[in-house]
């Protein structure tokens, strides 16, 4: 054998092995620290230097406060009043743990944009399986070529990478998060005029997820994310139409099946537009697809880069904001959500970035996500145009549901700082009923079929 054959031999070995290395689940050794120096889910269990961020004490508990007949939770920390309020006139004292987009909101709002600061508590935690569940992806799940997709995750279905190398890790976890299995909501979404004038959307919102739907043959389980269906209630002359999806953890090799049934055609249709940057459903403009639930869909258009772990004021433990005394006039006000109801606190996230590939197209092509290290919940979201302006900045107002151990969010909002105008969706205040989990669901309920009858008025 020549040296030339065996350098290349040699060079060829080395580069599989680094290719492997980048796919790979993590080592052992750092699987281990999942419950030890991290918590189940891949947060730093200590502290910080000074105290403001306390250690992780396994969160909130059940019976943490009381629970109404309907589900809506009490608050566990409505005794305690802001330790601060940051506002355009005391930017500057803050601005080294505010996002450029927390900052621009300031900016654009300065005479009734506020964040009341908090005691930070870590409240996450969720069922001893779904810890377990994490720690076997850490130790099995690998990307896909590419990234798009995930391989050896169906044994776990949580937390792809609690232990993440990278950014696109990161936004995995994300999508992967535990979101409390099969559920039933209702929900309103409104898109304020500047002006503060607004038309409520009512939803009523199903999620499936594969191990909770019996009868799914493996075969169709093996690359299913969730199945969701929604199905708008009011006003009148949108009540009746339905969308489904088919979410799937590799859209590339197996896109995102959409479709929708227009109750006054009373016909089913693809749609394939519900993705990417296609518009969301009766948002006026405002949102896009992937905009839902923060950030959603195949990841492939974006090159994203990690850029590091900081801390930041996240909307956090929003229990006040939840509650069913708390009416939608309250929350719904010009040019941005209730402030003085929101609840911030001291936590540390994972920055991403997201830089729009070459050749591909989506109306954003710089986004910045800000992921809560113990629920890896999207807290803060920036999304810029193509000249590189500013655009839109989401907010996740996050609480934990501890009755259920479910890290969910009290609804989420995106503002458009150049036309003053925003996007709210997720709140269930004045409906009957809380959230709903454990729902019993066949996949005949998740079909287009079935969607005719789900639309009936």
């Amino acid at each position: 054998m020549t040296m030339r054959k065996t350098m290349l031999q040699c060079s060829a070995l080395a580069l599989s092995l680094l290719a492997a290395n980048v796919m790979a689940a993590v080592s052992a050794d750092q699987a281990a620290k999942l419950g030890a120096s991290l918590t189940p889910l891949g947060g730093e269990k200590a502290g910080n230097a000074d105290g403001s961020i306390p250690a992780w004490d396994g969160g909130l508990k059940p019976g943490a406060a009381p629970v109404t007949a309907a589900g809506f939770l009490g608050d566990p920390y409505a005794g305690e009043q802001p330790l601060f309020t940051i506002t355009a006139k005391n930017l500057d004292q803050y601005k080294d743990k505010l996002s450029v987009g927390q900052q621009a909101m300031f900016k654009r709002y300065p005479d009734t944009y506020v964040m009341p600061v908090y005691t930070t508590h870590r409240s996450v935690s969720v069922p001893d399986n779904i810890n377990q569940a994490a720690k076997t992806s850490a130790q099995k799940t690998t990307l896909r070529e590419g990234g798009n997709g995930l391989k050896d995750f169906t044994d776990s279905r949580y937390y792809a990478f609690p232990v993440p190398q990278n950014g696109l890790e990161v936004v995995w976890n994300h999508i992967t998060r535990y979101r409390g299995g099969n559920l039933r909501r209702h929900i309103v979404q409104a898109t304020p005029q500047a002006n503060g004038s607004y038309q409520l959307v009512n939803f009523e919102d199903e999620v499936a997820m594969p191990e909770g739907l019996p009868d799914l043959t493996p075969d169709k389980a093996a690359n299913a994310l969730l199945f969701f269906k929604q199905r708008v209630t009011a006003p009148a002359r949108l009540a009746g139409n339905v969308l489904l999806v088919h979410d799937s953890l590799d859209a590339v090799a197996e896109p995102r099946m959409a479709w929708i049934y227009n109750a006054g055609q009373r016909r089913v249709r693809r749609a394939p537009q519900v993705a990417y940057d296609g518009p969301g459903t009766a948002s006026d403009g405002l949102r896009t697809s992937d905009n839902f639930d923060m950030y959603n869909g195949a990841p492939d258009r974006y090159d994203w880069k990690l850029v590091g772990k900081k801390e930041l004021y996240i909307p956090y433990n929003n229990f006040r904001i939840a509650m069913p005394t708390v009416k939608y006039s309250d929350i719904l006000k010009a040019g941005h959500t209730n402030q003085q109801l929101a609840r911030y606190e001291l936590h540390r996230v994972w920055e991403v970035e997201a830089t729009l590939k070459s050749g591909e197209r989506n109306i954003y092509a710089k986004r910045r996500f800000f992921v809560d290290e113990d629920s890896w919940q999207i807290a803060v979201s920036e999304h810029y145009d193509g000249r590189g302006q500013l655009w839109r900045i989401g907010q996740a107002l996050l609480l934990q549901h501890y009755q259920k151990q479910i890290p969910v969010y009290a609804f989420e909002a995106l503002h458009d700082i150049i036309s003053g105008r925003y996007l709210a969706i997720g709140m269930n205040n004045e409906e009957k009923r809380s959230i709903e989990y454990g729902i019993k669901s066949t996949v005949g309920e998740f079909t287009p079929s079935a969607l005719r009858s789900a639309g009936v008025r």
